[in-house]
């Protein structure tokens, strides 16, 4: 068995919780959440060590009840195991209960499998109470005389009832849906109503697809870290622009901003590549193009004519409105046929596109 003092593993994800019986004076140390699931032999475990004492008859028993107790055993710092008072309880037993005390329920929660009696031997049943309210996720019966604290999965509710005082003591914002003693509800009554509503949908969702979140959950909402549900943010419809599986860049040095001849070129038709033996090499800064003349003449309408003949290579034909010793970052290194001159820019800023058009 685990020692006393490892009774509660704090991760929200696995849970075991130490017990020992006041009536058979049996105990156990049971792990019945792993990796944020209910382990079903566990569970199996616990119904047969809560079963009615007075018969032996077991019952299932509430799973969240576990996660209740497991979260006010954290929040009391309790070093030992938790005392049953009392568990399941058959109809038998409820009834024979029922014929020697006003107190007990027709339809207890004890018969459902939603309830357990427990104290705490190191912290005061006033304590233990105030903790499981703090919960606001069921009920709890406060025995001072017998000293012991009912918790069930049941509503909300506290008995015997606190006084206003003691209420908004226990919720210095008011923020409980637990009644005072005069009935009149605290300030945030009915937001606390609505959080708890909100809650237990979610819980309800969690447990239909496998509880597989819910430790985390109860963990996010117990007690005092229960804060109000901000709105979910809306989330923008996602815009396909492209069915073209992405390319991933290389890594390169981008530019300080995209240059514009770039958008210009994506809407030219490439034309063939140039014949074997005519390279083209990247333009260095270093180095100069006194030697190099540039392929087009002084007939501008000709030298446009040309970039589309077929024998032509496309090279980088983008222009500025300075003048320029060479018309692009790439260019033709090949050896030339004869000595062409230089193009004359014409005077007025147009590119040669709008000449061609």
């Amino acid at each position: 068995m685990m020692p006393w003092n490892t009774t509660v593993r704090a991760d929200g994800e696995t849970r075991t919780l130490s017990f020992v019986h006041t009536h058979r004076q049996d105990s156990t140390t049971i792990t019945f959440r792993r990796n944020g699931q209910y382990d079903e032999q566990a569970l199996n475990q616990l119904n047969w060590f809560l079963r009615d004492w007075r018969n032996d008859k077991p019952a299932r028993m509430d799973p969240r009840l576990f996660d209740i107790l497991w979260e006010v055993y954290r929040e009391s710092g309790s070093r030992q195991p938790i005392h049953i008072i009392s568990s399941y309880r058959s109809p038998e037993t409820n009834s024979a209960l029922r014929r020697r005390s006003s107190g007990v329920a027709e339809n207890s929660q004890h018969m459902l499998g939603k309830a357990m009696d427990i104290r705490l031997p190191d912290v005061s049943t006033e304590r233990l109470r105030a903790i499981a309210m703090r919960m606001q996720y069921g009920g709890v019966g406060y025995y001072a005389s017998s000293d012991f604290v009912h918790v069930d999965t049941g509503n909300v509710r506290a008995w015997p009832r606190m006084s206003q005082q003691q209420l908004a003591r226990l919720f210095p914002n008011g923020n409980t849906a637990h009644l005072p003693s005069d009935g009149k509800p605290l300030p945030g009554y009915e937001q606390a109503r609505a959080q708890i509503a909100a809650r237990n949908a979610a819980l309800a969702t969690q447990a239909s697809a496998g509880g597989g979140s819910i430790g985390t959950l109860l963990a996010n909402v117990f007690g005092r870290r229960m804060p109000a549900q901000p709105p979910s943010p809306v989330q923008e419809p996602t815009v396909v622009a492209s069915v073209v599986p992405e390319i991933k860049a290389q890594p390169v040095p981008l530019p300080p901003q995209r240059p514009q001849d770039a958008v210009i070129q994506t809407a030219r038709v490439e034309a063939p590549l140039p014949p074997a033996g005519i390279a083209l090499a990247p333009a260095s800064p270093s180095e100069t193009v006194a030697s190099f003349e540039p392929i087009l003449g002084f007939d501008v309408e000709a030298a446009v004519q040309s970039l589309f003949e077929p024998k032509t290579a496309l090279l980088d034909m983008g222009f500025s409105s300075g003048a320029l010793d060479d018309l692009s970052h790439t260019r033709f290194t090949g050896p030339a046929i004869k000595p062409v001159p230089r193009l004359e820019q014409d005077p007025s800023p147009r590119s040669m596109w709008a000449k061609a058009g």
